[in-house]
């Protein structure tokens, strides 16, 4: 069965290191990953021109879904999701916004890839308290466990700095444990904010920080990538 390229990047509105916004450095970072399916998060476009996720998905030829989560008076900003593979055969955007905490959200899709070969996806960016990302977590699990799914990804920014943490002790309820790679901060990463879980746990064949020096420079997180079989 054919590999799966997966990628999850906190863009952090293209801004890098050096405190400059350069979206032609993110650019260049998926293109060095390489992926079919790309989750991003804090994607950024303003109303007199410049809208990142349209523009990168134009670049890198694909079909594009933002997944705003916080409208301002010049614009908005929020997740997105990237498939080079066209493969995108039904979406939705997922509530998570928790009391009077800044608004967050996830983006659902379901991928084809032909010959019976589905993949569901959820790409989200969870909130900064705990109460918040345990209720959060609650409602993604409801994404994949309202049916049977054959084969599932979920990634994104957790923002969960304990790995022993109680939210993804209970994505474990339907995800197998998978490695916590440290991707924050890009320059000397030392902590696991982005995380990636698949259902079933032997799809996934590998997972790894993409830290080459553009990666390093581009953003305040590293890509984190995955492999899987499917």
């Amino acid at each position: 069965m054919p590999a799966v390229r997966l990628a999850s990047y906190n863009v952090h509105r293209a801004v890098g290191r050096d405190g400059r916004a350069d979206p032609a450095r993110i650019l260049g970072v998926l293109k060095e990953i390489d992926a079919d399916v790309y989750a991003l998060q804090e994607v950024e476009a303003h109303d007199s021109g410049g809208d990142m996720l349209a523009w990168l998905a134009d670049a890198m030829g694909a079909d594009a879904i933002a997944g705003t989560t916080l409208l301002r008076h010049d614009g908005h900003y929020g997740n997105g999701l990237l498939a080079r593979c066209r493969c995108i055969v039904r979406s939705e955007l997922v509530d998570l916004s928790w009391r009077r905490r800044e608004p967050r959200g996830a983006i659902s899709a379901d991928l084809d890839f032909g010959e019976g070969r589905m993949l569901k996806v959820v790409a989200t960016h969870l909130g900064l308290r705990p109460a918040e990302r345990r209720e959060q977590v609650e409602r993604l699990l409801e994404l994949f466990t309202w049916h049977e799914q054959e084969r599932a990804v979920l990634m994104g920014d957790v923002n969960e700095w304990f790995l022993w943490g109680r939210p993804l002790k209970h994505l474990h309820r339907y995800f197998d444990p998978t490695p916590a790679v440290a991707t924050f901060p890009s320059g000397r990463p030392v902590l696991a904010l982005d995380r990636l879980w698949t259902h079933p746990g032997s799809i996934l064949r590998g997972l790894e920080a993409h830290a080459t020096p553009l990666a390093r420079a581009a953003s305040d997180h590293l890509p984190l990538v995955a492999s899987i079989e499917i």
